[in-house]
């Protein structure tokens, strides 16, 4: 993959409406970057927190479930039990730490459904009221989906942050 240009500079990406390719390219960028710059980490380092930082396990854990709930709400759904249960999870993960090989399953699992909803996500939807939260804030289906894009972007430059420094 090192070859390949960033994916926003290959073209649209099939099925997914104009309005919507940077929010396509920033979630397919990270699935493709992570899986390849943790290949070479043992498993101890993707859970070390250097200067007690989060890990890089927690960061993909992290991404994958706000990835999952920010694309609920853009949907105009409730979080379901199972979302809550993973969502408390989350504060656990570097108790539990999982192996690697199930966090970044858990990624591909997320990154798959975004992007089969984002090929079903109309122009006619992208502007609906949409409620965030137990406190049901205000924003609409595109704000939510790029709000999901930049903070999967954000997660994913620190897990590539985190590896060079626990690389030295």
């Amino acid at each position: 993959m090192a070859s390949l240009p960033p994916t926003w500079l290959r073209g649209p990406v099939a099925g997914i409406q104009p309005v919507l390719q940077p929010v396509a390219h920033a979630i397919l960028q990270v699935a493709e970057e992570t899986p390849e710059v943790l290949q070479p980490l043992m498993a101890e380092q993707v859970w070390f927190r250097p200067g007690g930082s989060a890990s890089i396990g927690q960061h993909i854990v992290h991404l994958s479930g706000s990835l999952d709930r920010l694309f609920t709400y853009a949907r105009g759904e409730a979080l379901s039990p199972v979302q809550l249960a993973a969502l408390a999870a989350e504060k656990t993960v570097q108790d539990r730490q999982p192996d690697p090989a199930e966090v970044l399953e858990l990624l591909k699992t997320t990154v798959d459904a975004a992007m089969q909803q984002l090929h079903a996500t109309t122009p006619d939807s992208l502007y609906l009221a949409r409620e965030v939260g137990r406190a049901r804030l205000p924003s609409n289906t595109l704000g939510l989906l790029f709000h999901a894009a930049e903070h999967t972007i954000r997660h994913g430059g620190q897990v590539i942050t985190l590896i060079k420094v626990i690389q030295g």
